[in-house]
């Protein structure tokens, strides 16, 4: 193999290997690491994420997912409560028991988030 087509093909490897990495830690790590946005009771998803990543809500709160991202369906899913895959529309889930409950998009590796139930 000649020489400058070793260099693109090892340049090609890093690049994707480089990508897949951010793919696999991008959203997880920013729903893990993300402070949550307090009293906001509304998540939507769109662009492969869930905006915030994180709410810290009062028990007895209940949160709104809106999915908003055209044609691409999404759900929620976590320990006691799982949506329908969605496009557009709303799934609504009402948390009575402190604690922290993480959810994902069954659909799409990566995309995560976490609500934060505080007593009242």
């Amino acid at each position: 193999m000649p020489l400058r087509h070793r260099a693109a093909a090892i340049v090609l490897v890093t690049a994707l290997t480089m990508f897949a990495a951010a793919c696999q830690s991008g959203p997880d790590d920013q729903a893990a690491r993300a402070t949550p946005a307090v009293n906001v009771h509304v998540v939507v998803a769109r662009d492969l994420a869930f905006v915030p990543p994180a709410v810290q809500i009062p028990a007895g709160t209940t949160v709104t997912w809106q999915f908003k991202d055209g044609s691409v369906p999404h759900n929620v899913q976590a320990d006691g409560f799982k949506s329908e895959n969605l496009t557009k529309g709303s799934f609504q889930h009402r948390f009575d028991q402190p604690g922290t409950y993480s959810y994902v998009c069954s659909l799409h590796a990566g995309m995560t988030g976490r609500v934060v139930v505080v007593a009242r």
